[in-house]
């Protein structure tokens, strides 16, 4: 099984590359919109590498990082897609964008994608949703998880989330200095009500 490629590019089209290594030339096929990623022909490569088996073929999918080809694998799990299917749609949009659209359950951005359906669409938001690494910031999440922290403490959400986006704007980026500054906001707005 070959994991990865190191070499020179000899060749450079929109849906493959040719990898020379060590005098053998290795066809990789890689989504469309890693061939812009890619250094000019002769130059040094390095591509993380799927190898896909089957009886009647031996095929090389290539990859920029190693993310993008855990996605590439978790696509072709998923019953109707094959490895075509699965470059097609990393070839169709940036897999942080796909990331988004699956955490969102965006099927019309997700159907924009050639020779992806409703079907699929909805099949894949429902298999990958819980396979997929998120597409948030840590930062997103930190903000995401005080916010929650705030609702349980019996605040609403839209005052919760303007105390927090003030405590953000001063600063604040962990959980507990977000939260502290945000109750202080909180507190005193309750005050001036009263």
């Amino acid at each position: 099984m070959i994991a990865s490629l190191r070499g020179k590019l000899q060749s450079k089209k929109p849906d493959h590359v040719t990898i020379d290594v060590a005098g053998v030339g290795y066809m990789v096929n890689v989504p469309l919109n890693t061939v812009s990623l890619l250094p000019d022909e002769g130059n040094d490569i390095f591509l993380h590498i799927y190898t896909h088996v089957r009886e009647d073929i031996l095929q090389l999918y290539g990859f920029t990082s190693e993310d993008e080809k855990k996605i590439f694998i978790t696509l072709i799990g998923i019953t109707g897609i094959g490895p075509k299917m699965a470059l097609n749609i990393l070839s169709g949009i940036s897999h942080d964008n796909l990331l988004r659209a699956i955490e969102t359950e965006d099927v019309a951005f997700l159907c924009r994608i050639p020779g992806l359906g409703k079907k699929t669409a909805h099949r894949l938001i429902l298999e990958l949703r819980e396979k997929l690494p998120s597409s948030r910031e840590p930062a997103d999440r930190i903000f995401e998880d005080t916010l929650s922290a705030l609702i349980n403490l019996g605040y609403k959400k839209t005052v919760a989330r303007e105390s927090l986006e003030k405590a953000y704007r001063k600063g604040f980026h962990d959980i507990e200095g977000l939260l502290k500054e945000a109750l202080k906001y909180l507190t005193g707005e309750t005050r001036e009500k009263t």
